[in-house]
């Protein structure tokens, strides 16, 4: 990708060839992108739940219609296999599926009960439009992840002005304009385009949710930003993703989901796995599994390659930083090395019994590698994979359920595997997001919704009490009988109960 100082080219990291090229959005621009969205928001908020719905199916079946076109943009802007490209657009289908249809029964107004002291009041919930909802969209994965933020945002009633990463631009152009074809009466979704600047300018633009995916240390900086306005913020900041593997796994399933899991898309997946901790006992089997497997993957710029070349340049120096470090402090090479790194295209590494305190443990890789550490049990392995800043998922594999749901639970992050990787961004009515390093708030399933969305509480009543407590008019008893109600519900009088160990 090449920029001019108005001008962002998106070029092929597979060829070179230039795909398109995009006005760079200028400040004014980004703020006047954010006002008109607000006249879109309204209108599309004051459709109704029904009339939502119905545009919302439309853009699915757009998608599903025109996958392949899709497919093939993002195999060329961003490199990824085709194959891979279509699964990642089969998942954001099934998410725009699940939106359209569950918002209302997520978000719509519902009765909630009262307590004794409200009794006469009729008490309602619901959900509303925040208005204008900024996204800042990755390139890793640049239909799924941005969609997570987009999709639940129009679901739950609001306009949305997106800035696709510049190394993808061409793709959320693809998808600006597949939205803007099936809403017509509105420029529902507005894109704004550039480097980092244009998303510190959406920062600060006046739009109420602003849902970043990117670095921890750009996350900081949108924080920071939205701080100043109190805007609320979604951040998915990457992750250090762990494989926990028990003594008595699969190990043929453990290592083909940990082979996938680490080096499809070139490594360059958030809840990619970039540890391995695998139980002593079986320790050599695994990495034997693992090796032979990543051993005949095919890589390249070529149609049949199993994973393509890095998408930014630069990130093969972060590659060869942490596998540098690995070596140097004693960790061994049983697949690949520094003749791994050729150019922009990064054959698989597999790293055993590397320390724990050195960058290819501790920092996002987001490359081609594996490291593989051995622990003496999965509690150890909990221990050890929750001893990173990051907490975004994990995976765990073994064949007792107390012990894999044991560690699954003590894992300090958002997301869990057991015996498979990945599959919880599968499920559109889960939450998707982490912890520490690796962000805060979730999109995706009702948290998803609600993340753009402002409770709404509201109380009507129904009638009179005899006694109103919220009145300088009302008796002086009133306190003592009100103590007294509350003796009676709450104290336990008559009805002690015991603590047994």
């Amino acid at each position: 990708m090449a920029t001019q100082s108005s001008v962002v080219e998106s070029r092929s990291p597979l060829s070179g060839d230039l795909i398109d090229t995009f006005a760079m959005t200028s400040a004014p621009e980004v703020h006047a992108a954010v006002d008109g969205a607000r006249i879109a928001g309204q209108w599309w908020a004051d459709l109704g739940w029904r009339a939502r719905r119905s545009y919302l199916m439309g853009i699915k079946r757009h998608l599903a219609r025109h996958g392949e076109e899709l497919a093939a943009l993002v195999h060329a802007e961003m490199g990824k296999p085709l194959d891979d490209a279509r699964l990642e657009i089969a998942l954001t289908i099934e998410h725009v599926h699940w939106a359209a249809n569950r918002a209302e029964s997520v978000l719509g107004e519902r009765r909630v009960s009262t307590g004794l002291l409200t009794i006469n009041q009729r008490a309602t919930l619901a959900y509303q439009p925040v208005g204008v909802v900024a996204v800042i969209g990755p390139w890793n994965y640049p239909v799924f992840t941005p969609m997570g933020s987009i999709i639940y945002a129009l679901a739950a009633g609001n306009a949305v002005v997106f800035k696709p990463s510049e190394w993808t631009t061409a793709t959320g152009a693809w998808l600006v304009n597949a939205i803007n074809s099936v809403v017509t009466s509105q420029q529902l979704v507005t894109m704004v385009c550039g480097p980092g600047d244009v998303g510190a300018a959406l920062c600060v633009s006046g739009a109420n949710v602003v849902s970043f995916t990117g670095s921890a240390a750009t996350g900081r900086h949108v924080l920071r930003a939205c701080a100043e306005s109190l805007t609320p913020v979604v951040l998915e900041c990457g992750g250090k993703d762990a494989a926990l593997v028990d003594e008595d796994a699969d190990l043929i399933t453990a290592a083909d989901a940990i082979v996938f899991g680490a080096l499809s898309n070139a490594g360059q997946t958030c809840v990619g796995i970039e540890r391995v901790y695998a139980h002593h006992l079986i320790r050599d089997e695994l990495i034997e599994l693992i090796t032979e497997r990543a051993s005949r993957l095919e890589t390249g710029t070529h149609g049949a390659a199993s994973y393509g070349p890095m998408t930014l340049p630069t990130q093969a120096d972060v590659v060869s930083a942490h596998l540098n470090d690995a070596l140097a402090r004693g960790g061994t090479a049983v697949l690949g090395g520094p003749s791994s790194l050729r150019g922009r295209v990064v054959t698989p590494i597999v790293l055993v019994d590397v320390p724990e305190d050195s960058t290819a443990v501790q920092e996002e890789t987001f490359g081609p590698t594996i490291v593989i550490n051995t622990v003496r049990d999965l509690e150890e392995g909990v221990d050890r994979a929750n001893a990173t800043g990051y907490g975004l998922a994990a995976s765990v594999f073994g064949r007792t359920p107390s012990r894999v749901r044991a560690a699954a639970r003590n894992l300090r992050v958002g997301m869990v595997s057991i015996n498979s990787w990945v599959m919880y961004a599968g499920v559109p009515e889960l939450p998707w997001g982490g912890v520490g390093e690796s962000g805060a708030g979730r999109i995706h399933g009702a948290d998803g919704l609600r993340a753009f969305s402002r409770a709404k509480a509201t109380v009507d009543q129904r009638f009179a009490l005899p006694i109103s407590l919220t009145s300088f008019e009302r008796p002086p008893w009133a306190g003592k009988l009100v103590m007294a109600a509350m003796r009676w519900r709450h104290g336990g009088l008559g009805r002690e109960h015991t603590i047994k160990d």
